[in-house]
């Protein structure tokens, strides 16, 4: 659901389109997503829409790249031990 709102918004019936899953299930789901701050929802009518939170993920992204850049030191001092072993 989330990839599917990268997209841009949709409504809840949109977004349970491709599962097999009953509507409140459905529901239950985007309602820990909102409650989680990586979605917000507004409704018009009868119809909730859906849409990516603002910076939903930016914490996350931030996370992944602090933990990137041990783990590229390492593998690049693994190429390097490698490559002596290759040129002895």
């Amino acid at each position: 659901m989330v990839e599917r709102l990268v997209l841009g918004p949709a409504s809840v019936s949109q977004l349970a389109e491709p599962f097999d899953f009953a509507l409140p299930t459905i529901v239950k789901h985007l309602r820990v997503l909102e409650d989680a701050g990586i979605i917000a929802s507004h409704k018009a009518g009868r119809v909730r829409t859906y849409q990516l939170a603002v910076d939903a993920m930016a914490g996350a992204t931030e996370w992944i790249a602090r933990q990137r850049m041990p783990h590229e030191r390492a593998l690049d001092r693994l190429g390097g031990l490698l490559a002596e072993n290759d040129a002895e």
